[in-house]
């Protein structure tokens, strides 16, 4: 489930605070990391709930109005499109994510306030109308309307983040790649199959991998930095941003330690990572010092790639 660049941002997390607190132990560094890898799966579950969660108050809500004594029109012939569509259906049947979710005590009932806003936002909403009122019933309209609601409901719902930031720190970054793994497994859903979910880690040697990036990163930061500092002209160290210093120094890290992993891609990633995690000039400072440090290792020799094509700068 998780790829290298969501291990990158978590690893640098790590980093980061340990920077920030001047605590360089890697007591406790490893599980911490482990923790928030663990975490990013478990809001996959919790956010895949949800669907089942907001058709249960739709329910509820027509099981109200139908007891009511004077009903209206609508509440004597409710519309159960929505109430009964047929992929949320195979959510709650799903024995495994609603395991997964009661081991871990991962349940809405206890934000039933949240739960109704979504229901609320999601029944006004053009999408659900159009859904509501089409003539075509079909398992696969269901679950397009069922993908459309990951796509429209929850990335910009200020309610959600506020709740997921309460419940784990962990997650603060994590929605919107988990919303869009969410979205690429129900694409493959078919009516009557099961639907299949992740493990933790997308490759086998992806956790070795973010333990060893830690670690190294941790080990090495001091030399790093030093070395850093011979490629600054009219810079003190001490002036840098605190995050640049990270990236910079967890890219060091990787094109030493890792033979596997282009140079290019290197770079490239702790770039990208620096549009969001550090100043909006930072991306050209994060790219032209790392190009230069490890353009200098390769050439002492210290920088290694078993395979062709692996040594290339960034463009």
């Amino acid at each position: 489930m998780i790829n290298r660049r969501l291990i990158r941002v978590k690893v640098f997390k790590s980093l980061f605070g340990r920077v920030s607190s001047d605590t360089f132990s890697l007591t406790g560094a490893e599980s911490e990391l482990l923790s928030s890898c663990e975490k990013s799966l478990e809001l996959y579950y919790f956010i895949l709930s949800l669907p089942v969660a907001v058709r249960r108050a739709a329910q509820v809500k027509i099981e109200n109005g139908l007891k009511k004594f004077h009903p209206t029109e609508e509440e004597r012939n409710p519309n159960m499109r929505f109430a009964e569509n047929r992929a949320i259906q195979i959510l709650e049947d799903n024995n495994e994510l609603i395991e997964f979710c009661d081991k871990r005590s991962l349940r809405w009932n206890d934000l039933q306030s949240l739960v109704k806003k979504i229901l609320s936002s999601l029944t006004s909403s053009e999408y659900y109308t159009e859904y509501m009122e089409s003539s075509e019933s079909s398992f696969e309209s269901d679950l397009a309307f069922l993908i459309k609601f990951f796509e429209e409901e929850l990335e910009e719902n200020e309610d959600l983040h506020a709740i997921l930031e309460d419940m784990s720190l962990f997650w603060i970054d994590d929605l919107e790649y988990v919303i869009n793994v969410i979205i690429k497994r129900l694409s493959s859903l078919k009516e009557g199959s099961k639907l299949r979910h992740p493990s933790l880690f997308m490759k086998d040697d992806d956790r070795e991998y973010a333990v060893k990036l830690l670690e190294k990163s941790m080990l090495n930061y001091s030399k790093y930095v030093e070395l850093m500092s011979g490629y600054l002209k009219n810079w003190d160290i001490e002036r840098l941003a605190i995050t640049d210093t990270a990236l910079i120094v967890m890219g060091i890290a990787e094109a030493v330690e890792f033979q596997d992993i282009p140079i290019k891609v290197t770079i490239n990633e702790y770039v990208e990572l620096s549009k969001f995690f550090s100043t909006p000039n930072s991306k050209v400072f994060v790219n032209g010092i790392l190009d230069k440090v490890i353009a200098g290792l390769i050439a002492e020799g210290k920088v290694e790639k078993r395979g062709r094509g692996l040594v290339g700068s960034a463009e």
